[in-house]
């Protein structure tokens, strides 16, 4: 005689006790391993087994046992707790266990080592014993136990459980504390200086020079300086010597992220001075747009593009000082722009004829311009320097040093410099 069993996804626990107990001496059997996976997966399912107490989770699988007769309570067990979503064993899905749950209040391999996990199974399986099912299904399934059941390497090796369970972390960035990132703000005070390199490039491996350039914002007083190497062991000196030139107290420190400013040593040598140390902001390339605007229109307009060996950083260094300099701060002139705003309050930046002059002039006319002097340093003396040549002559004799310094430095680059 055949029994189909129909609607057992409808009984309550009471009456799946009361068929437990009136059922102990009828035999079942199912027909196919697909029908009775489909027809356990659909009670499990229906039952809301995963979520059950531990009284009902018992009763479920004791009538899906007695009922296919195929399999024992404990295999029901353990499989409705590991493919708690009604799935056969058979079809491709992902068991709980590889979301971290194979059982509920069980193993939670996700994240683990192998002997970690293994070793708390082990003692909630000698906990479990007694009660059959539950302890010695999770002593197979984490691991506890090594003849009854999956090792937990195994599992891992799945793509399935490194897809799912395993966690990825991206690469956090760590904070640099050297320097804090904002735009300066002088507010009309002299001795807020940009600073950015120039690379003089390279040729057949060979590194060319590096030129460091150092503009006020206010006065646009421009300093430039030459190393061989942008470490700190060539670095440093070349700082300090352009430091010692602006006649002004340096107040504030700004450059863009490379490491060739932001280090200890560059930070201890602004705390000597008392001068704020700021870098530039993400995304926010008018920061520092001063001094790049000054690296095209002057060191590059005089220096050019062409490689010029390590070697020579010291003839440079030479030729900025007593030559450059002083052109560009007291006979070069420079625009400073009227900024006004338009009836939607958007700023413009007009160049008016009469808003041309020299850095020098520029920090003469700065309202008591002599408290930002250094000690020592007067207008009478920065006077006889400004009036000891005038512009022309001033840059006649660059020229000419230029000239003989880049013909020099030059004459064994690939393309040959044209000279003044």
């Amino acid at each position: 005689m055949q029994v189909q069993m129909q609607n057992a996804e409808e009984l309550t626990p009471e009456r799946i006790s009361e068929f437990l107990k009136g059922s102990r001496e009828l035999e079942f059997a199912g027909q196919s391993r697909a029908e009775i996976y489909e027809w356990t997966g659909g009670t499990l399912v229906a039952q809301e087994y995963h979520q059950a107490g531990q009284a009902t989770a018992g009763a479920d699988p004791g009538v899906l046992g007695q009922s296919d007769g195929t399999e024992s309570a404990a295999d029901h067990a353990a499989d409705s707790s590991v493919y708690g979503d009604g799935k056969s064993p058979g079809a491709s899905v992902e068991p709980a266990a590889l979301r971290g749950e194979v059982y509920r209040g069980g193993c939670a391999a996700a994240g683990r080592s192998g002997p970690c996990p293994r070793a708390a199974e082990r003692a909630s399986h000698a906990a479990d014993s007694g009660t059959g099912v539950r302890g010695v299904r999770q002593a197979g399934v984490c691991g506890a136990g090594r003849d009854l059941g999956i090792h937990l390497y195994n599992l891992r090796q799945s793509a399935s459980y490194r897809r799912v369970a395993a966690v990825f972390e991206g690469t956090r960035p760590s904070g640099v504390s050297i320097a804090e990132r904002r735009r300066p703000n002088p507010e009309g005070r002299p001795g807020f200086l940009r600073v950015d390199t120039v690379h003089q490039g390279d040729w057949e491996g060979a590194k060319g020079v590096y030129h460091i350039n150092a503009v006020d914002t206010v006065t646009q007083w421009q300093v430039v300086g030459c190393a061989s190497k942008i470490s700190e062991r060539f670095l440093l000196p070349v700082l300090e010597a352009m430091l010692h030139q602006f006649p002004f107290r340096i107040l504030g420190f700004h450059s863009d992220n490379g490491s060739e400013f932001i280090n200890h040593k560059v930070a201890e040598l602004l705390e000597k001075l008392r001068a704020e140390f700021t870098k530039s902001r993400a995304c926010r390339s008018q920061d520092n747009a001063l001094v790049e605007g000054k690296n095209g229109a002057v060191i590059r307009k005089h220096i050019g593009y062409g490689h010029i060996g390590g070697e020579h950083a010291e003839a440079l260094q030479k030729f900025y000082t007593a030559h450059l300099n002083p052109y560009l701060n007291y006979h070069r002139p420079c625009g400073f722009a009227t900024l006004s705003f338009d009836g939607r309050g958007k700023r413009k930046r007009r160049y008016r004829a009469e808003d041309y002059a020299t850095p020098y002039e520029k920090l003469k006319s700065l309202p008591k311009a002599e408290q930002w002097l250094k000690p020592g340093i007067g207008f009478e003396r920065l006077d006889s320097l400004a009036a000891r040549m005038s512009d022309t002559e001033c840059a006649r004799k660059l020229s000419a040093a230029k000239s003989q310094l880049l013909r020099r430095c030059k004459s064994e680059s690939p393309i040959p410099p044209r000279f003044l």
